[in-house]
Parts: C-alpha cells; sequence; structure tokens
C-alpha cells in the first residue's frame, strides 16, 4: 500500500482518469451495442437538421402566402406541414429511446466496472486507509455514475447537433440577410452578411457574461455533492447501529454529526441557489432577447421594402437557431458544471483505489 504523501489530483488529471475507465464501454463486449447506438442517434440528429431546414423554409413560404392574401397558396403550405410536423415528432420520440437506451447500457457497465473494483482483494476495506477524496464510494457509483454517464450523452449530441445546425443556417443567415449600408457621421460603411455578424457579436456578449457570472460553479457543484454524500454516509452509519452491524455511539454525538453535516449541506445549497439565481439573469434575459433583436435587425430592410414578411420571419427564426448554436456553451453551462463534478468524483474514487495495489493499477 503506497504511503508517500498525497498531492491532490488536477482537473485534467481526474477528467483523464474517468475517461481511461469510461470509455470501456465502446471496447469489449458491449461495443457493439455501443457503436450502433452512437451511430443511430448521430443520423437522428442529422435528419432533424434536414427536418428544420425545412421548416425554416416553409415559415418563409406561409408568411409570404399570408402576406399576399394568397388562399390557395395557405392551404397548401398547410398540407405541406403536416408531414414535416410528423417527421419532426417521430425523430423527437426516436431520439429520447435511443439517447435513454445509450445512457442506461453504458451507466450499467461503468457502474460493474466500479464495483467490481471497489470489492476486488478487498479494496472496499483498505480503502479507508488511503488519502485523498474517496469518503462515500457506495453514493459516488450508485449517483455520480449515473450522472457522470447520463450527462456526456445529452452535452455530445448536443454540441454536435449544435456545430452542423449552426453552420447550415449561418448560410440561411448570409443570403436572407444580405448586407447592411450604415451611415455613421458621415462615413458609409457596408456590412456583408451583416445578420451573421449580429449574430456573432451578440452570443461573444452572452457567453462572455455566463463565464463571468458562473466561474465558481463546479466548484459549488461539488462541494454541494460532498456535503450531501456525507450527511447520506453519517445517516446510513447510524441506521447500521441500531440495527446491530456496527458498534452503537452515543445519542448525542449521532445528533450533533447529523447537525453538522446537515448545515454544511444547507450552507452549499444556498450557495448554489445563489449562483443558478445569478445564472438564471442572463439565460432567462437571452431568451426573451434573441427573437426580438432578430426581428429589430431585419426591420429597416422590410420597411424599405426590401425584404418580404416571410423572409424576415425566415431571418429571425434562423437568427434564434444560429444564436442558440453559438451559445451551446452558456446554455449548458451548468450541466457541464455538474457533470465535471460528478466525474470527478469518481475519478477520485478511481484513483483512490489505483493507490492500494498499484502495480496492478494498469489492469483497472
Amino acid at each position: 500500500m503506497n504511503s508517500d504523501s498525497y498531492i491532490v489530483p488536477s482537473e485534467q488529471r481526474l477528467l483523464s482518469r474517468f475517461w481511461q475507465s469510461a470509455r470501456g464501454f465502446w471496447g469489449g463486449a458491449t461495443a457493439p451495442w455501443a457503436w450502433l447506438l452512437t451511430v443511430l442517434l448521430i443520423a437522428t440528429v442529422l435528419l432533424q437538421l434536414l427536418t428544420q431546414y425545412s421548416l425554416n423554409f416553409w415559415n418563409r413560404d406561409f408568411f409570404n402566402a399570408v402576406e399576399r392574401k394568397d388562399g390557395a397558396e395557405l392551404l397548401a403550405q398547410a398540407w405541406r406541414f403536416l408531414p414535416l410536423a410528423a417527421a419532426s415528432l417521430a425523430l423527437a420520440v426516436f431520439s429520447v429511446w435511443g439517447r435513454m437506451t445509450l445512457q442506461r447500457k453504458w451507466r450499467a457497465w461503468l457502474s460493474n466496472h466500479l464495483y467490481e473494483y471497489w470489492l476486488e482483494r478487498d479494496h472496499y476495506v483498505r480503502l479507508r486507509f488511503m488519502p485523498g477524496e474517496h469518503q462515500a464510494p457506495e453514493y459516488r457509483i450508485a449517483e455520480d455514475a449515473r450522472l457522470a454517464t447520463d450527462l456526456p450523452v445529452d452535452l455530445v449530441l448536443g454540441l454536435f447537433s449544435s456545430l452542423i445546425t449552426g453552420i447550415t443556417f449561418i448560410g440561411i443567415l448570409w443570403k436572407v440577410g444580405g448586407s447592411s449600408t450604415i451611415d455613421l457621421f458621415g462615413l458609409v460603411l457596408t456590412i456583408p452578411g451583416y445578420l451573421v455578424v449580429a449574430v456573432i457579436v451578440y452570443s461573444i456578449i452572452v457567453a462572455a457574461a455566463m463565464v463571468l457570472i458562473g466561474s465558481r460553479l463546479t466548484h459549488v457543484v461539488e462541494s454541494n455533492k460532498r456535503a450531501e454524500a456525507e450527511l447520506r454516509a453519517i445517516g446510513t452509519h447510524i441506521r447500521e447501529s441500531g440495527e446491530g452491524k456496527t458498534l452503537p455511539d452515543n445519542i448525542k454525538d449521532r445528533l450533533a454529526a447529523v447537525s453538522t453535516a446537515l448545515r454544511a449541506v444547507i450552507a452549499t445549497w444556498l450557495d448554489y441557489c445563489w449562483q443558478l439565481m445569478r445564472l438564471t439573469v442572463v439565460t432567462h434575459s437571452n431568451t426573451l432577447l434573441a427573437p426580438v433583436v432578430g426581428l429589430l435587425l431585419c426591420m429597416p430592410k422590410y420597411v424599405a421594402g426590401t425584404m418580404l414578411l416571410g423572409e424576415v420571419v425566415q431571418a429571425a427564426a434562423a437568427f434564434v437557431v444560429v444564436q442558440g448554436a453559438c451559445n451551446w456553451f452558456t446554455d449548458n453551462y451548468i450541466r457541464l458544471a455538474d457533470w465535471a463534478a460528478s466525474a470527478n468524483r469518481v475519478a477520485s474514487l478511481l484513483l483512490a483505489l489505483d493507490r492500494i495495489d498499484p502495480p496492478d493499477a494498469s489492469a483497472a
């Protein structure tokens, strides 16, 4: 057993150790299911993009018909909408099945791996003598392993979807918006693809605000998880002492331990609450402003008669889509922090187990 002085691992070391074990799901006996589900989910994202792209052009054609008061065309567009809506619904339902199936199978694989590693060669007994952050290992395996496998599936699919959606709809913004000429103190300035420039600048501002306000979020979430795990561990110890599985403690000591742990939980939740409140100011403001900003940017051209109503609606919708794609990081900042905290806790347990039998750590 390694008795060397303990050095707190860096964030990079923790995440690297987590993926060293977690990626094993895509190898060995589980590889066929893992890769089949991965390919199906990628194909679903591509088909959803195609449907969304078609709906964007349907918006243009429908509102152009509204502007012309063309009843026959409106009826034709209504019939055209039905298969697009059906395809969108079917793909959304299939995406839920595929995503949750992949998450369930990955969690089962990783949990089995962690339990086997924890129980082999009496690791679960010897672990208490090891330095490091590995308290309440049963909670880390049951709860943190769940979040550490659930969230990456959602986040990676969302990132992939955002990238291809942003690239596709930037083309629509560039084509529909065209260029804009601004007279600034006698200086005439022409901005090509002004809607694309506007959405990028807007997205950078929102992302910067999110990072600035939420810089402590990962640390706060990890502290909250640690406090919750310690409270549960104390409760488990009290129950086992009552069932005669462990030596009984003095009741005052039990109450003092529970009270201390509970105060720590409430304190971390209060800190977490303040973090979420500040982040909500940014996310909710963005939800309210993005559609309005897209419409306002199109209004000068609509009033001048160089842009039709359908094109205004199409461009505004594309602005929201591209802005959402550019701000994937902003929209998922809280979930990224939650995943990083859970992955770090699983990795801390793995690193502690690695130190019990150093020569065999590579086999784990």
